[in-house]
């Protein structure tokens, strides 16, 4: 799907790494404060990995997830939203027809606020070719319906292991030497003022070369979210938490 240039705007939600699950619910009441405009954001930007498990084509992962696909696809009717597929989530756009929907191919995403050039992104767009073998491999649209049949021989087993395996995980570790290996991986490569992403679930800003970096916290964190603001000391996002 193809879309006109993004302009960010002030008052908008960045959301990023909730990894929905029964297990972790608290995204759902947040986005129910959305929807019924307890919460009102001018615009709700979704930067991966919003779902644990959320995969085009594998009809058992919409079931685990159906009440916040039918709030989000019901939000995306009264605002702009914008969802930037991650590594467990992706082949989304028929699952949200009216959300402008990224691919990883289509990442970082150029986009911009108040005259400033920003670049958003999930973060695994540059992993190495082994990653993106795997993710080209997982993604593939005829792949993906060979995997369902067979799952579903064996009464959705494939998808119930990894729905385990990945509620076991901690997506709150520090990832120690962080800012070197960002600055080596982005330094020189982009000409931005901002570049805004996801996946390490680090939350933290530092300036890389000739741009702000942000990596974002991850919702699934203690619920943090953020607010696009005014630019004041090059902050850009305020942070929030859902009480």
């Amino acid at each position: 799907m193809s879309h006109n240039p993004i302009e960010i705007q002030e008052g908008a939600f960045v959301i990023s790494d909730a990894h929905y699950s029964p297990l972790r619910p608290q995204l759902l009441q947040f986005i129910k404060d959305i929807h019924s405009q307890k919460l009102q954001p001018t615009q709700l930007i979704l930067m991966g990995d919003i779902f644990d498990a959320l995969f085009g084509s594998i009809k058992h992962t919409y079931k685990m997830n159906a009440e916040i696909i039918a709030l989000l696809n019901d939000i995306s009717q009264k605002m702009e939203v914008i969802y930037l597929e991650g590594n467990h989530d992706f082949n989304l756009q028929k699952v949200f027809p009216s959300v402008k929907v990224f691919t990883i191919e289509n990442q970082p995403v150029l986009c911009s606020y108040k005259g400033k050039k920003l670049y958003l992104a999930h973060g695994d767009f540059d992993g190495p070719f082994s990653y993106k073998l795997y993710t080209a491999f997982i993604r593939n649209r005829i792949v993906l319906p060979i995997l369902q049949k067979i799952d579903n021989i064996f009464n959705n087993t494939i998808l119930k292991n990894i729905d385990q395996h990945l509620d076991k995980k901690d997506d709150c570790k520090e990832f120690v030497g962080f800012e070197d290996f960002i600055t080596r991986r982005l330094a020189n490569r982009f000409d931005c003022d901002y570049f805004i992403e996801g996946h390490y679930h680090q939350n933290v800003a530092f300036d890389v070369e000739n741009f702000h970096y942000i990596n974002l916290g991850a919702f699934a964190c203690n619920q943090r979210y953020f607010i696009v603001e005014s630019l004041v000391d090059r902050e850009l996002l305020k942070e929030e938490k859902v009480s």
